[in-house]
């Protein structure tokens, strides 16, 4: 059922706030307005939850931990990329309408879910960590420092919006197949920074790979992935451009260039 949206009135500590969510599935949809009570302290997955016990039953949404850590309950909240259990409805005005949208670069299921089966195609892509041939598991040492490095981009909750943002897979379809979007360039580079990733024993270049394979160069660095992360993690700075530094001197650095004729010339 729809309800015709009124203004943001205050009722108690309440208020009524005006929604637009988005109702379809693969075949099509549209925005549909709401209007549904608030509490203080709510966020927008509480007004969700509410709309679908009140007014709209079958309304479609994933979500599981409601804590910000699950990455289930990944939308578009006024077109930026959220997930809906950490927006709170204190950052909105009263007055303002709210519009709530399933992820824009992924296939709409129905309502606000999408299929981001792109992502875990991608993740099969990216070689596994190598561990070393002459240690046992228990064996593994590695500095702080090293552990540090790695730890930020171990906080990924896997929610995706930094792949919704990213404009090389938002905006071109095209580009999927050639493009392993930000999220596992992220991972590409933990394992290319890893001190006992042992890949290259094994003839695997993560660079080159990164590179060739995963479709580094697309990216032009825009922070559009950083800025949507909710973990905070700096993955165009700390991952992403060092990644593409090690990438060009691997492929450009003349001495880098003339090891490798001399190594081949060995064989």
């Amino acid at each position: 059922m729809t309800t015709a949206p009124t203004t943001g009135t205050s009722t108690g500590t309440g208020y009524t706030a005006r929604f637009k969510v988005w109702r379809g599935d693969a075949e099509g949809g549209g925005l549909e307005d709401f209007a549904v009570e608030v509490n203080e302290g709510e966020v927008v997955l509480d007004i969700i939850h509410r709309l679908q016990a009140t007014q709209a039953p079958d309304l479609a949404v994933r979500w599981n931990c409601k804590a910000g850590k699950c990455g289930s309950c990944s939308a578009e909240i006024n077109g930026r990329p959220r997930l809906l259990c950490m927006t709170r409805m204190s950052v909105f005005e009263r007055d303002e309408t709210i519009t709530v949208t399933p992820l824009r670069a992924f296939p709409v299921v129905r309502d606000l879910v999408t299929n981001v089966g792109f992502n875990y195609e991608k993740a099969r892509e990216v070689p596994s960590f190598v561990p070393p041939e002459k240690l046992a598991p228990g064996e593994y040492r590695m500095q702080q420092e090293d552990v540090d490095r790695s730890q930020e981009f171990r906080k990924c909750i896997e929610c995706f919006l930094c792949q919704d943002t990213c404009h090389v897979v938002r905006d071109h379809e095209e580009n999927k197949q050639a493009f392993a979007g930000p999220r596992f360039l992220m991972r590409v580079a933990e394992l290319d920074m890893h001190p006992l990733d042992a890949a290259a024993d094994e003839g695997l270049d993560r660079k080159t790979t990164a590179q060739e394979e995963h479709g580094l160069g697309y990216c032009n660095i825009t922070k559009c992935c950083t800025e949507v992360c909710p973990e905070n993690i700096k993955i165009t700075d700390n991952a992403l451009i060092p990644l593409k530094e090690r990438a060009v001197d691997r492929k450009y650095d003349p001495l880098v260039w003339l090891g490798n004729k001399i190594f081949r010339r060995k064989e």
